[in-house]
């Protein structure tokens, strides 16, 4: 009896980890070692580990792919509106009312070159600006043949459209006023109608009139609007209205900005001269700006973006839980555990911090995975459905962020919980 009463009790280490310097030691070393103690409980229950953190790396995952998806989507109607210009005020043709007769927006073309050059000569900080004139028309060259859209406009179109020829030039102002039957073609043009042959110099039919190709176009693809930016031909805006229909009004007023910050001003003084040159009447236009249109164009997008993140923010929300309940289990699990580490001197806030670092690390590690995964995803659909994605690294940090925070607040329950433990009755425990 004396032997026994006098030989050393032995702790496993597996059961209690490194109690004995969470007694003795300073914070910093304290801190370490019930880390140590964290991971270990971990490490003994893998599988439940992993199973625990897959919710948090659902989450996480589905909310760097929809932000992905969201932000490219976003990023190509952005591209898409800059391809129609920088910078762009438009004056369209808008509603009217003659002798009991109404028409709604874009009924009647009421524009005309006078009301240009008075933009041009009395609207400030204006870098460029052109009429255009389109219709549809069926060209003919090369013993070829193509439905198209023609559109007359001025020297400064491209300069307006943010623009340029990929080879040769675009028509002056000495062609603009002797309505010279001269045009530039787009690559779509230039592929249907000289698929084998250089269509500079090379003469288009429209509408029996032949026109000299002066230069070909650089290829801008689809626009916002889903039509061809590169099936077009441009001629100058006097020959399409002198020679090709014959009229006196224009479709539309394209007027470039020196800056974005002017752009509500030109917008207003436009709107304000035009109405004066009315006289009184009824306003038959419309003005409008480029960043009205970008900003309706990505409301949609950012808006679907929004609600799909909510959506995945929900299963962040849901691993939360599955965190909370795996970790109240835990407590229950290791309540003998528990009560040796406090009987032998272990602190409230030791046992309330391991429990905490067990939920941190399963959050964060879910969260690391969950950006792994979520891009990984992102790439793969846009791969294989041709969507462009983005991933930002706001979302990612912003994820990580979220998982970390997660596993604080509801880690925070079970580890409270732990540390309230009676350690006579967690002894007790079987």
């Amino acid at each position: 009896m004396g032997e026994i009463a006098n030989r050393p009790i032995r702790l496993n280490p597996s059961t209690i980890g490194h109690s004995s310097l969470v007694i003795f030691n300073p914070p910093a070393m304290r801190l370490l070692a019930t880390t140590i103690i964290a991971l270990r409980a971990l490490r003994r229950n893998k599988l439940r580990s992993a199973l625990t953190a897959l919710g948090i790396i659902i989450g996480v995952a589905g909310v760097i792919a929809t932000v992905a998806i969201g932000n490219g989507a976003k990023v190509q109607v952005e591209n898409q509106i800059a391809s129609l210009g920088r910078n762009v005020v438009t004056v369209f043709p808008g509603s009217f009312s003659t002798g009991g007769a109404r028409g709604g927006f874009g009924s009647a073309s009421t524009l005309t070159i006078e009301d240009i050059d008075a933009i041009r000569r009395d609207v400030a900080d204006i870098a460029a600006i052109s009429p255009e004139v389109s219709d549809r028309n069926q060209v003919l060259a090369n013993g070829l043949n193509w439905n198209t859209q023609v559109r007359g406009v001025g020297p400064e179109y491209l300069s307006v459209r943010a623009w340029d020829t990929e080879t040769g030039t675009m028509f002056g102002d000495q062609d603009l006023r002797s309505a010279a039957k001269v045009c530039v073609i787009g690559t779509t043009i230039a592929k249907q109608l000289f698929p084998n042959s250089d269509p500079l110099g090379q003469t288009i039919r429209i509408r029996n009139i032949p026109f000299i190709v002066r230069g070909i176009l650089v290829s801008k693809g689809f626009n916002f609007f889903g039509q061809d930016q590169d099936d077009t031909i441009i001629v100058p805006y006097t020959t399409h209205m002198r020679r090709l229909n014959r009229r006196t009004t224009v479709n539309t007023i394209l007027i470039e900005a020196a800056n974005p910050e002017v752009m509500p001003r030109i917008q207003q003084d436009t709107t304000d001269l035009l109405t004066q040159r009315r006289r009184g009447r009824e306003p038959d236009f419309t003005v409008r700006n480029q960043l009205e249109l970008a900003q309706t164009a990505t409301a949609t997008a950012r808006v679907m973006t929004l609600l799909l993140g909510a959506i995945a923010g929900v299963s962040l929300f849901v691993g939360g839980i599955g965190i909370m309940n795996i970790m109240l289990v835990s407590v229950t699990e290791r309540t003998r555990e528990i009560g040796i580490r406090l009987a032998i001197g272990a602190h409230d806030r030791d046992i309330r911090v391991q429990f905490l670092i067990e939920a941190m690390v399963l959050s964060v590690l879910g969260g690391i995975a969950g950006v792994l995964l979520g891009t990984g995803l992102s790439q793969v659909l846009s791969k294989f459905t041709g969507w462009s994605v983005l991933v930002s690294t706001n979302a990612v940090l912003i994820s990580v962020g979220i998982s970390a925070f997660v596993g604080i607040v509801f880690g925070f329950y079970p580890a409270h919980k732990a540390a309230q433990l009676d350690p006579i009755e967690a002894l007790r425990f079987e």
